[in-house]
């Protein structure tokens, strides 16, 4: 295998490359075309990213409760905080509202002030009737509106929590989809095309701020964004990389010949999705603009290299040879560093990752052949540079850093070592101060519309994250005796005790209300019934709204009356405290319900996402440590060298550590997003590593094994090319902070940081430890090898007579 990844190998393609350009330009055409026609395959997500591998036990609760209940997401609320609500102007026009929204066929049922029902006991079919709070035909009466107002606060505790509030007077409608349609496109075009509309005419007619929630509405508009910023990105990462190639090369050829091979890349990326039938996710989103940041390093290394080659001696064929002959593996081997880092999520057992590991490791692979063909083949085409391209390799600035490491690393060295060890002390010191948060929305635009939404019910209604408890009674109609009435409000006065929940509903409410209703719909009877009073109470109950889609009873107990659910929402809470909360309930639960007699869960989307999320911190801390591994056996095979695989990690784990510092100093958690940082950015850095070492291997047998002359040429030939491709890299991820989601913003801001302390701490700590160690490591036998020859950019004639 070390023969095929050999000069003689190299120049092989070389050799095929430059001879079959039509034929390869062709093939590139034509897989673009194909991939290109993939697009129409491409997939939006219609939900939140679940972190859980489908075999997961919390995810098979959650299953089993859809299964009992149906779709726990299909709820959208609307809220009112307008002291003008009840007047008969107002009101009509809520009125029209709702009517129209209810003659949707994606709308399951809404609950709202202008249709709301409440129970009337018939005592001559022993039965309550649902009847009509408001009579529509006298809403043009300003004082009968005022009167229903009263007693919708003050004589209707049932709705209290689920349709109103009394500490602000703010009403809430609830609108319930057709559970088949959530998770669909239909979902999106009623919310976009039906929703959105009708309540901007409202508020336009009548001056009233709606707010609206609930997760068919946040799930749609939190989507629309990831779609809407894909372009975004695109285009700045486009804008950022081309200005910062062009102010390096100042070469407007060389400058859309990259551009031209990244959007290719792009292309590529978009029809791998398509065919593959992977979603476009939050994830998935920012790969495009990966390939463009990614792609342009590619780009300043051959092109770096074929300028030097032709400055140096005038001939074409000959140096576009070298570029694939003598940068090629040194290229490869990057790219396979950088796919290895991404290819690590695989391995997290999380179809969400597994499928952003999957495209990134695969487009990061195209994308170097499609460079290391392209640039080649169109230079073949195109006269040599001129004098002025060829300027920005003496350039004073670069010149002048270049010199600055090389005077550093000659004369500093104690101060470089000793500097690394106070950042590795403070960093260690703020990892330690790391929090791991579990948020369902704390990634999400913080600045839109429906997230400011989501604040007003947090205060107002305390969340709108659905968390549920199923109760197996593990008998039929086991849930409507009374001693399993009182077991399930003993554990919702403990949810009512938690400021971070809401007031939770269940049967339990439909039950008191149906014993007001008993009495006459006086409020003072709102309790459950004693025992004398359960038998006839609860069989007007049971009859109460038989046959009914609007049946009160049917949202918590299944059909056959053994399992009920308590539905709370949670408020937007770190990982720390909701365990602290579902430890509390535990306890409460496993008391009430002893687990030999009755099996509880504890489920709901929100919790899924934060049980996700510790899930996910500790497979990608697995998966930090399979991409070390994993490229330190790329390591061991280009250098032969067990001490050099340590001296190259070295400055690479550094910077990993010095961010995950400033991540616990800066109040960073860790979460899904910030925890990618670390796999990307050290696939990433160890590109520097492995072009600073090749050359540097190079030198060594040319300077017959002098290890200080070998480090300071490698640093000035490498230095310029390694300073080029990180402030790009910088740059490029610096595109992601213009994100409206907060994970992006810190996964681009944390990776072009840790990339900088990563280029700093190639070019001044590994040169430092290679000349301290020297003795120890650079002995010729050890790198006199049958594969010195793996990754040695070797010179032509003139440079082995030379050495």
């Amino acid at each position: 295998m070390a023969k095929w990844f050999s000069v003689g190998f190299w120049e092989s393609i070389a050799r095929i490359i430059l001879r079959n350009r039509i034929t390869i330009l062709s093939i590139v055409f034509l897989l673009t075309v194909f991939l290109a026609l993939q697009w129409k395959h491409m997939r939006f997500t219609y939900t939140e990213a679940n972190l859980l591998p489908d075999h997961h036990e919390v995810n098979e609760q959650y299953n089993q409760f859809l299964d009992k209940f149906g779709e726990e997401g299909n709820l959208i609320i609307i809220g009112i905080q307008d002291s003008t609500f009840f007047t008969p102007k107002q009101f009509g026009a809520w009125n029209t509202l709702m009517t129209n929204l209810k003659k949707s066929k994606e709308v399951d049922l809404i609950i709202s002030v202008d249709d709301l029902k409440k129970l009337n006991k018939n005592e001559a079919l022993e039965t309550f009737e649902l009847v009509n709070l408001i009579d529509t035909t006298k809403i043009k009466d300003a004082k009968y509106l005022l009167d229903k107002r009263e007693e919708l606060f003050e004589r209707l505790p049932f709705y209290e929590h689920l349709l109103f509030s009394k500490k602000a007077g703010t009403i809430r409608t609830a609108i319930y989809l057709d559970k088949k349609i959530v998770n669909t496109s239909i979902r999106k075009d009623f919310v976009v095309k039906n929703l959105i509309p009708q309540i901007e005419a409202f508020e336009k007619e009548t001056n009233i701020d709606l707010k609206v929630s609930g997760m068919p509405y946040i799930r749609t508009l939190n989507s629309q964004n990831i779609v809407d910023e894909i372009g975004i990105f695109i285009g700045a990462a486009l804008l950022v990389t081309s200005l910062i190639f062009f102010f390096f090369f100042r070469s407007f050829r060389a400058t859309f010949i990259s551009m031209c091979v990244v959007i290719i890349g792009v292309m590529w990326a978009f029809g791998t999705l398509g065919l593959l039938g992977f979603e476009i996710t939050v994830l998935t989103a920012i790969i495009p603009p990966l390939i463009i940041v990614i792609g342009i390093p590619n780009c300043i290394f051959l092109i770096n290299k074929y300028q030097q080659e032709v400055k140096k001696h005038g001939n074409q064929a000959k140096s576009l040879q070298r570029v694939i002959s003598k940068v090629g593996n040194a290229t490869l081997m990057t790219n396979l560093t950088t796919a290895a880092g991404f290819a690590t999520f695989i391995v997290t057992d999380s179809e969400l990752l597994t499928e952003f590991g999957i495209i990134a490791s695969i487009n990061v692979t195209l994308l170097f052949i499609l460079c290391l063909l392209i640039i080649p083949i169109i230079y073949s085409f195109m006269p040599l540079p001129k004098d002025k391209h060829l300027e920005h390799l003496d350039k004073t600035y670069t010149r002048t850093f270049v010199n600055w490491v090389e005077r550093t690393v000659k004369n500093r060295s104690i101060s470089i070592y000793i500097t690394s060890i106070i950042l590795l002390v403070v960093s260690i010191i703020g990892i330690y101060q790391m929090k791991i948060s579990g948020s369902l929305i704390e990634d999400m635009p913080k600045k839109t519309g429906f997230f400011q939404d989501i604040l007003f019910f947090e205060k107002e209604f305390d969340g709108v994250m659905p968390l549920e408890i199923m109760i197996d009674t593990k008998r039929k109609k086991g849930v409507m005796k009374l001693s399993t009435l009182r077991k399930m409000e003993e554990v919702q006065e403990i949810i009512s005790e938690i400021p971070e929940l809401s007031q939770p509903m269940s049967i339990v409410n439909v039950v008191k209300y149906s014993k007001q209703a008993y009495y006459n719909g006086n409020p003072d009877y709102y309790e459950l019934p004693t025992a004398q009073e359960q038998g006839f109470i609860l069989s007007y109950a049971k009859n109460a709204t038989r046959n009914s889609k609007e049946n009160f009873m049917k949202s918590y107990v299944d059909s056959t009356g053994q399992y009920a659910r308590i539905t709370t929402f949670m408020k937007d809470i770190g990982t720390d405290k909701m365990e602290k909360i579902e430890e509390k309930l535990w306890d409460k639960i496993n008391k009430v319900f002893p687990p030999d007699r009755y099996t509880v869960t504890m489920t709901g989307k929100a919790l899924v996402f934060q049980k996700g999320t510790n899930y996910l911190v500790d497979n990608l801390v697995m998966s930090l440590l399979f991409a070390i591994f994993l490229i330190s056996l790329f390591m061991a095979y280009l250098f032969r060298s067990f001490k050099m695989v340590l001296i190259s990690l070295i400055p690479n784990l550094l910077p990993l550590l010095i961010t995950a510092g400033l991540m616990g100093y800066l109040g960073v958690p860790i979460k899904p997003s910030t925890i990618l940082v670390f796999s990307i950015a050290f696939g990433i850095s160890v590109d520097d590593t492995i072009h600073f070492l090749a050359k540097y291997r190079q030198e060594l047998q040319a300077n017959n094994w002098k290890i200080r002359k070998s480090v300071f040429n490698a640093l000035r030939e490498t230095g310029v090319s390694m300073f080029y491709t990180s402030i790009v890299l910088f740059f490029g991820f610096s595109v992601f902070m213009i994100s409206s989601f907060g994970g992006t913003v810190a996964l681009g801001g944390l990776v072009s940081a840790t990339l900088l302390f990563a280029m700093l701490s190639n070019l001044l700590l590994l040169p430092a430890l290679l000349l301290s160690l020297e003795k120890t490591i650079a002995n010729q036998e050890e790198f006199l090898q049958p594969t010195i020859d793996i990754l040695v950019e070797e010179d032509d004639k003139e440079t082995q007579s030379k050495s």
